[in-house]
C-alpha cells in the first residue's frame, strides 16, 4: 500500500524542509508549494490525501485558498491543517470558518503536529460505513454521495462538520462531552483544545440556524451537547 501524500504549502524554505524532513521520516509521501497558485495547481493534479497550510502565504492567503479547496467538488473532502503565528480564538474561528480540519499555532512541536496528522488520517480511513444514509427528523445524510440535506434542499458543510453531523445523527438522544466528542470526531491521542468543539458546534448551528434545525443541538450546560430531532 502506497504512503498518504501531503501537501506542503510554505513560503519560507527552512519551514518547508523542517517539515518535509519530519513527514518523510514518518514515512509520508511530500510534496510542497511556496504559495497558493502553485499549491491549487498541486491539489488539483495530484490529489494529497492532507495539506499543511499556511495562512501568510504571498499574494492569495492560506485563509483564501483553503475557501477555494472547500469549494470545489473535486478538492472540498481534502482534510486541511491551518499552519499560523495567529492564537487568538478570533483568528481560529476564522480558520475553522474557511475549512480547516484542525489549526495549529507556530512554533510547534514536529512531533505534535505528526500526531495530527495521524490522528486525521486514521479519522479518514474509519470512515467507511456499514451503512447508506442516515435520517434524523427534517435531517438526510447520504453517506455514498457525502451530501447532507435538510428538508431535501441540499446543505455544504466542512469536512469536520460533515464528521461532527454523523457523528450526533448515528448517537441521537445521548448527552457527549467535549472530550469525548474530540475523542470520536477528531481522534483519540490527537491535542487539541476542548474549545475547539465549541467552535465547530458554532460554525455547525449557524449553518443549520436558517433552515431552523439548529435546535437540533443542544446544549447540556456544564456537561457538553445533545442531539435531538424530536420536534417540541
Amino acid at each position: 500500500m502506497s504512503q498518504p501524500t501531503i501537501l506542503i504549502v510554505e513560503d519560507e524554505a527552512a519551514i518547508r524542509d523542517m517539515l518535509r524532513f519530519t513527514l518523510e521520516s514518518s514515512e509520508y509521501t511530500v510534496i510542497e508549494a511556496a504559495n497558493a497558485e502553485q499549491a491549487w495547481l498541486m491539489v488539483l493534479e495530484q490529489q494529497p490525501d492532507l495539506i499543511l497550510l499556511d495562512w501568510m502565504l504571498p499574494g492569495i492567503s492560506g485563509v483564501s485558498l483553503a475557501q477555494r479547496i472547500r469549494q470545489n467538488d473535486k478538492t472540498r473532502a481534502v482534510p486541511i491543517i491551518l499552519l499560523t503565528a495567529r492564537g487568538e480564538e478570533n483568528d481560529q474561528v476564522k480558520g475553522f470558518e474557511a475549512g480547516a480540519d484542525d489549526y495549529v499555532v507556530k512554533p510547534f512541536s514536529p512531533r505534535a503536529l505528526v500526531a495530527r496528522v495521524k490522528a486525521i488520517l486514521r479519522r479518514q480511513e474509519s470512515d467507511v460505513q456499514s451503512v447508506d444514509a442516515l435520517v434524523a427528523g427534517k435531517m438526510h445524510l447520504d453517506l455514498t454521495s457525502h451530501r447532507f440535506l435538510v428538508d431535501q434542499q441540499e446543505v455544504k458543510l466542512g469536512p469536520t462538520e460533515f464528521k461532527l453531523i454523523q457523528f450526533f445523527m448515528s448517537h441521537p438522544n445521548r448527552v457527549y462531552s467535549r472530550t469525548q466528542l474530540l475523542n470520536h470526531v477528531w481522534g483519540e491521542n490527537i491535542v487539541v483544545e476542548d474549545r475547539t468543539v465549541d467552535v465547530h458546534i458554532r460554525r455547525l448551528r449557524k449553518i443549520l440556524e436558517p433552515l431552523n434545525v439548529a435546535d437540533y443541538i443542544q446544549t447540556i450546560r456544564g456537561t457538553g451537547y445533545r442531539f435531538s430531532a424530536l420536534e417540541v
